[in-house]
């Protein structure tokens, strides 16, 4: 009789094990395609966000610099990467820039900030910005605020004008704000205007901010146009903390381009056309960035 009772107790139990392991599989079977469709989403979502923030970065912030491509890398349901392929346009010339590897997860997204900030070199006799990848020059803007800089204000368009047969990028500082026309009829035409710089942090040290951001744009085509989208940029741009965004959209939102100042300007030429801006009293800096030898196959620009 217990022999018996023991048996049914343990076929019991075993019919209630499968059943459990049954209903477990079954969960499982369909909670997983769900599992993953919500994955998916947000990591879509996430994907679409970074994406957006990274247009947008390049519109505002980088100058003279394109996205060529920006693809998704080893993507899954909780994340990726997003790979942007860049370069400069140099007078029709292209030039290789670095490659930003930014990543996102269902909640964060993270843009490669270490690429975008340039690397330092800086000795007892030199001081200059380069970017990490290529170990290219990179062209600096002197805010017109600041009164001294660590490194002073350089102005290198003697030695540029110099070099034979190049294109050059140059960023040219002003000595004070100037509107667009104003600048236009100080330029030569055989130079490209390819980016206004319109605004940046101004450091409370006396000797000037490094490796701070620069917010600007090309004004190629439609200036006033290529304005409108710039200030609607700007305010997608900022998530509430961004001071200087803030502070210039504040004073510049309403204004029309011809109003508005500009505080230096990106030019690319062949560097002897540069020579005409030599000893101007309106340049209060010039900062050689990228520079290509010319060859016969490829015509510049101007």
């Amino acid at each position: 009789m217990d022999s018996s009772l023991n048996n049914a107790l343990k076929m019991a139990k075993r019919k209630q094990m499968i059943k459990m392991i049954m209903t477990t599989i079954i969960v499982v079977l369909i909670l997983l395609p769900i599992l993953y469709k919500t994955g998916n989403y947000f990591a879509a979502k996430s994907s679409t966000r970074l994406h957006e923030r990274l247009f947008l970065h390049n519109e505002i912030a980088e100058p003279n610099i394109q996205i060529d491509s920006q693809v998704t890398s080893n993507s899954s349901m909780f994340g990726g990467n997003i790979i942007t392929n860049r370069s400069k346009n140099i007078n029709g010339y292209l030039v290789q820039w670095s490659t930003l590897t930014s990543s996102y997860d269902w909640i964060r997204i993270n843009i490669d900030h270490n690429e975008l900030t340039p690397g330092f070199y800086w000795t007892d006799k030199e001081f200059y910005e380069y970017d990490k990848q290529t170990k290219n020059k990179v062209a600096t803007f002197y805010h017109p605020s600041i009164q001294e800089y660590y490194d002073g204000v350089k102005n290198e368009l003697g030695e540029i004008s110099q070099m034979d047969n190049y294109v050059a990028e140059v960023a040219i500082s002003l000595d004070k704000p100037y509107s667009l026309q104003e600048i236009q009829a100080k330029i030569p035409d055989n130079l490209n205007i390819v980016w206004l710089y319109m605004t940046s942090p101004i450091s409370d040290e006396s000797n000037g901010p490094a490796g701070m951001p620069v917010y600007g744009f090309d004004p190629s085509g439609s200036p006033k146009e290529a304005y409108d989208r710039f200030i609607d940029a700007l305010e997608e741009y900022d998530d509430g903390s961004n001071e200087t965004i803030r502070e210039y959209l504040k004073v510049n939102k309403n204004k029309e381009m011809t109003e508005v100042k500009i505080l230096g300007v990106m030019l690319t030429g062949q560097t002897e056309n540069f020579k005409a801006l030599e000893n101007q009293d309106f340049i209060r800096g010039a900062s050689v960035g990228t520079t290509a030898e010319i060859v016969p196959y490829i015509k510049p620009d101007k």
